[in-house]
């Protein structure tokens, strides 16, 4: 402990907020860079909620360098000015300041890319729990002009109007002449997941006619002054537009609800990462992470619009088109406002799932549902024996059983229902991923 504590105080001359956080005598204390999403607002509301939770006074975020770049700046009770840079210019953005070392924490609204993950293995495996840190959920909401009629499209009719195959709002059944396409750039997170789980699932690149913007609140409002407009945007940001409903493959059409989006369930839910590289010897990168997890952190992400990851137990209406044993279920339990989903090509739960065992099991400590007041629901894609979807599903939920006992948690049952009730496509990894999924019930 003694060598880690000097090592720290080599690299930063420091005088000391607390034992734990030091402040550089020159320089940011910590400097993010990446998702616009995450660093127009949320980002820089942590880093406040961080410094103001260490004692730093007078903490106020003041514009930064350049266009949507701005800093976090307060002073210790001994007088030092600590300053957090936050750049937002997309995530790809992120991870190359990662490599340049020009950035000690990256922030991204979708997972790191394989090539990405390669090109950062000096800095060590950023898929490691450790490293990759999901700390809010999100939903690309879709939106038009408030006036426009359209209450629903699904994931195929999306793709078509982006790659401008649906060209007027005639060919969708309205009225209104030519659509007008509004899109993030290329450098966004935002972007990149809706062509991931929109546009490159069904091999389409997005329009050239489709006007791009960098920042989210400037294209949402230009959306929502243009009558023949549509476009994507992360939840905060839906602002004076209207959202439509979406559905994917067999699943029933969805609003962006925070309900839906909390449990993934949503077809253009996403996560927003943090990314920590295990070789990191900052401090304040750390902090910021273990901040952003705390149910201090999650209140942030909440007021940010974001959906925060504290779980909820939530009431569903039982529906003709649930099977009869779901429906049951739904009529005596409530269901919790979170889904454990499992890594690609395997039954290990991912990293989001094994920060949620935590959660689920502080939550039944705090009702008192620790014996025999759960029931794990388990569902899967779909596969050419019905029976062996049916056995794998109840598999999947299996598999978090062993977690919730290891916790002291005694199940009342576990059900499997195969591939009924899809919330996505199975035509492509990522719908067959999004249905492989375990519901928590609690009674």
């Amino acid at each position: 402990m003694m060598l880690r504590v000097l090592f720290l105080l080599t690299l930063f001359p420091l005088v000391a907020v607390s034992a734990q956080l030091p402040v550089p005598e020159h320089g940011p204390a910590l400097r993010i860079q990446g998702s616009n999403t995450l660093g127009a607002a949320l980002g820089p509301a942590l880093v406040k909620g961080l410094l103001e939770h260490e004692g730093v006074q007078r903490v106020h975020i003041a514009p930064g360098d350049g266009p949507n770049e701005q800093r976090v700046v307060g002073k210790t009770r001994q007088g030092r000015r600590v300053t957090v840079e936050v750049a937002a210019h997309g995530s790809s953005t992120g991870f190359a300041a990662l490599k340049k070392a020009s950035a000690d924490l990256a922030a991204a609204s979708r997972p790191i890319k394989d090539s990405e993950l390669v090109d950062l293995e000096p800095l060590g495996d950023l898929k490691s729990p450790e490293a990759e840190q999901v700390i809010a959920i999100d939903g690309l909401a879709i939106i038009v002009n408030p006036l426009n009629p359209l209450n629903a499209l699904d994931t195929e009719q999306l793709a078509q109007l982006f790659n401008g195959e649906i060209s007027t709002w005639e060919d969708l059944g309205g009225v209104g002449g030519p659509v007008h396409l509004y899109a993030r750039d290329d450098q966004s997170g935002t972007y990149d997941t809706f062509k991931e789980l929109v546009l490159s699932r069904r091999g389409k690149p997005l329009a050239s006619s489709a006007r791009r913007f960098e920042s989210s609140e400037v294209l949402s409002d230009a959306v929502s002054r243009d009558p023949q407009g549509i476009g994507f945007i992360g939840l905060p940001y839906i602002r004076q537009a209207k959202a439509v409903a979406i559905a994917d493959g067999d699943s029933q059409p969805m609003l962006p609800l925070n309900s839906l989006i909390a449990t993934e369930d949503y077809p253009l839910s996403r996560r927003l990462f943090f990314y920590l590289p295990p070789a990191s010897h900052n401090p304040w990168a750390r902090a910021l992470v273990d901040f952003a997890q705390s149910s201090q952190g999650q209140a942030i992400v909440a007021a940010n619009g974001f959906i925060a990851q504290q779980v909820q137990a939530i009431g569903v209406q039982p529906r003709p088109s649930m099977p009869m044993d779901y429906q049951a279920i739904a009529r005596e339990a409530q269901r919790l406002s979170v889904n454990f989903r499992f890594e690609e090509g395997s039954a290990s739960l991912d990293t989001k799932a094994r920060q949620d065992v935590l959660r689920v099991v502080a939550y039944l400590k705090d009702h008192g549902k620790l014996d025999k007041q759960v029931t794990l629901v388990g569902f899967g894609d779909a596969k050419n024996d019905p029976q062996r979807a049916a056995l794998l599903s109840k598999l999947r939920a299996m598999a978090v059983r062993r977690e919730l006992v290891k916790n002291g948690v005694v199940l009342r049952d576990i059900r499997g229902f195969g591939a009924q009730m899809p919330v996505a496509a199975n035509t492509a990894d990522e719908g067959r991923i999004k249905n492989r999924r375990v519901e928590v019930w609690v009674y």
